[in-house]
């Protein structure tokens, strides 16, 4: 059973985000300010932490600083609808996704069993690229899809589940043109709606966290509108 940390001031909505998620099968834990989710996050371990943007205490942003310097427990925030600058920096900071309020029920589940899709394994759309389990190998990269780890150089880079996920379609198909739309459905698990910055937002985050080639070029090119190209 999948555990679930929610963290909400709203004790009325997350009383009945509760009745819902157990109702869908996950085990869920609740905090109702920012100090007490972190203190949660980081000392229990939890499949998924649902997390508001406003907080008492910590705001949501804070909560998730905290979280990233000690886990990779994915993160799907809450944000206010049409505040594009909250998810903005939800994603700069690390969040897997994010959804504004107020949500569908079911976009809810949808989204939370396609973050938990990549956080597991559960998908084995990308594993098939390898055989039995290899890790796929490319320049200085070694990816490592049994336990989603990465490699630069063999030293281990610290990646969430989306940025692993992000980097292992781009790796496995260097050279090509990977269109957008494929990898949020493939990545993100959800169609590529207008003005979404999610996947540029990833991929942002993977550049920060990737050395620089020894030869100076780009990992990454990004043709605007269209998608990405891995460089070989």
């Amino acid at each position: 059973m999948n555990r679930i940390l929610l963290i909400d001031d709203d004790t009325g909505l997350s009383e009945l985000l509760t009745q819902l998620l157990e109702l869908e099968g996950f085990e869920v834990h609740q905090a109702f300010d920012g100090a007490q989710g972190l203190a949660k996050a980081t000392q229990a371990d939890y499949d998924l932490i649902l997390l508001d943007v406003m907080l008492p205490k910590l705001s949501g942003f804070e909560v998730l600083k905290g979280i990233r310097q000690q886990k990779q427990t994915p993160v799907l925030m809450l944000t206010a609808r049409g505040d594009e600058i909250d998810r903005v920096i939800g994603l700069e900071i690390g969040a897997d996704d994010y959804l504004p309020k107020p949500f569908n029920d079911r976009e809810l589940i949808a989204r939370i069993r396609a973050i938990l899709r990549r956080a597991t394994i559960r998908d084995n759309s990308q594993i098939a690229e390898t055989s039995n389990n290899d890790t796929l190998q490319l320049g200085d990269l070694r990816l490592d899809p049994a336990r989603q780890e990465a490699y630069c150089n063999e030293q281990l880079i610290i990646l969430t589940a989306t940025e692993f996920s992000l980097l292992f379609n781009l790796v496995s198909r260097a050279g090509e043109l990977v269109t957008k739309e494929s990898l949020s459905e493939s990545v993100l698990g959800k169609k590529l709606m207008p003005f979404d910055r999610s996947l540029d937002m990833h991929l942002s985050n993977l550049r920060k966290k990737l050395p620089e080639r020894q030869d100076a070029r780009a990992r990454v090119k990004t043709l605007r509108g269209k998608g990405y190209i891995w460089i070989p």
